[in-house]
């Protein structure tokens, strides 16, 4: 089993900055690949960012391209997530995943693990 613990999440304005952590504990080796994912009240869950350690640079959904930036320390298992001009659309929980099976996964069912969630509330 892995778990995953995320941090960070808070009430910001339009315009700023948030950094959510997402600290993994257990099984650790047993994933290759962390995401990022939201789901805002009344809407499915949708992919935001991830990488697998050590097969290139993260991916990211169109609507945070350029303004969210994911970064991972292999070494402390804690992935991050840094996100910039931040806009009211964004507001959402926010949950990590890691995947044990599949590489540049973007798909919910691809990943195993899940952590609880961080609330992101961005205000116009």
């Amino acid at each position: 089993q892995v778990q995953l613990v995320e941090s960070g999440g808070g009430l910001v304005q339009a315009g700023g900055s948030l950094r959510l952590s997402c600290a993994a504990s257990g099984r650790t080796f047993s994933y290759i690949t962390m995401g990022w994912f939201r789901q805002a009240p009344g809407k499915e869950r949708e992919f935001v960012a991830a990488f697998s350690w050590g097969f290139g640079n993260p991916y990211y959904a169109d609507s945070v391209k350029g303004r969210f930036t994911m970064s991972g320390d292999h070494a402390k298992n804690t992935v991050y997530l840094q996100m910039n001009s931040l806009k009211p659309e964004d507001t959402a929980a926010y949950y990590c995943a890691a995947s044990s099976q599949y590489l540049n996964a973007s798909l919910v069912y691809e990943y195993d693990y899940w952590g609880q969630g961080t609330q992101v509330t961005v205000s116009s």
